[in-house]
């Protein structure tokens, strides 16, 4: 049994029906491609809205990513019907192009589909474990969609070559000897490819972290790990790009990760009040044993430090339980307003830098010049 062409069919249909110019023919397909088109927008709309409503992520994604593709796919087939119509009638040579480009047409469409649906599944699942208040790795979400999305375009790469008659096999073994080459030109592109795969193996920092560098004027808050650059919030909101491969040249650290907060203050009073300063320090240890918001079993220190120029001082050394920055200064308020409590009801204070200047005494009897001469 023969197979049927669709566009023999198609011109016999339209004979019947009395339209056999070709001018005609082409019109009518692309009418009827536009009118499919618009009703199948319309139609992914409401069937959209249905879908929103359900538990899975993985059926809404699907129709959302498929959406744009599929009313492109119908506008890539209608329009080869109307190209091969043209070339049946006309027999320009020009339009014996249609089918290998629409086959690769179709190849780039169903690779834009599943670009589309694991961006749609990774949206959706950051969006749902957000509103169950569920921990999300976002950073292993983030390199695993970025690994899938870049395989589904080289597959597509290689099978959109095949499909125009070059040989995968002799791409292949030119990418391998002109790897080197291109090694070379894009030594820059390279490191900063691997310095943003380190990132994503060794994990210094994730997405949303607070991170700066000792060694370079870098801090704030980290909002996208890409391939090539690093996007940082800075604590003015002005963004900054940092190339992957500095990462792996300088010191991070990540504040994001810290398990306590750092009280270190020194507290000075004067002397006069050195004979209550061993009952203000005794004090002062046992209110941050029993505050709520320090850490009483992990390292404390509350001791008399210096003899200072105009005090006597003390410091304190502990950790916060919070690691949340405004909860941390309202804890070192209260423990510093707590040390000023205690040192008022010892009846001390605190030190001001204070001068003492001592003057020698005049002395009561005047020597007289021995060039003086007496008074008569």
């Amino acid at each position: 049994m023969n197979d049927v062409d669709p566009q023999h069919l198609l011109a016999g249909f339209l004979s019947e029906l009395g339209l056999e110019s070709w001018v005609i023919q082409v019109f009518i397909v692309v009418l009827c491609t536009a009118v499919m088109s618009i009703t199948m927008r319309r139609l992914f709309e409401r069937i959209h809205r249905g879908l929103k409503r359900t538990a899975t992520i993985w059926d809404e994604s699907a129709f959302a990513a498929i959406r744009k593709p599929l009313r492109a796919f119908v506008w890539v087939v209608g329009l080869t019907f109307a190209i091969e119509i043209v070339q049946r009638q006309t027999g320009a040579v020009i339009f014996e192009a249609a089918a290998p480009i629409r086959d690769v047409a179709i190849v780039i469409i169903f690779a834009w589909f599943l670009v589309r649906f694991i961006r749609e599944v990774e949206r959706n699942l950051i969006t749902q474990r957000a509103e169950q208040d569920k921990p999300l790795d976002r950073t292993t979400l983030d390199a695993v969609t970025k690994l899938l999305r870049l395989c589904v375009i080289i597959t597509a790469a290689l099978v959109a070559l095949q499909t125009l008659g070059f040989s995968v096999s002799g791409v292949l073994a030119f990418g391998g000897v002109g790897g080197i080459a291109v090694g070379f030109a894009a030594k820059d592109l390279l490191s900063n490819f691997f310095g943003g795969l380190m990132i994503y193996l060794d994990r210094p920092f994730n997405v949303g972290d607070w991170v700066r560098s000792p060694d370079r004027s870098i801090e704030g808050v980290v909002e996208n790990i890409g391939w090539r650059r690093t996007l940082i919030r800075k604590f003015d909101t002005r963004p900054l790009y940092v190339p992957n491969s500095t990462f792996t040249n300088i010191a991070v650290e990540n504040p994001s990760r810290m398990q306590h907060r750092q009280i270190n203050e020194v507290i000075g009073i004067r002397y006069s009040d050195a004979a209550v300063m061993a009952s203000i320090v005794t004090c002062v240890e046992a209110m941050l044993k029993k505050h709520a918001g320090i850490k009483g079993d992990g390292f404390m220190l509350v001791n008399f430090n210096a003899y200072a120029q105009s005090s006597l001082d003390f410091f304190i050394y502990c950790y916060t339980k919070t690691t949340d920055w405004a909860e941390y200064h309202k804890v070192k308020q209260d423990v510093l307003l707590e040390i000023l409590d205690i040192i008022r009801e010892h009846d001390a204070q605190i030190a001001l830098p204070t001068s003492t200047i001592h003057l020698p005494h005049p002395e009561a009897d005047t020597v007289a010049s021995p060039f003086v001469a007496p008074s008569k």
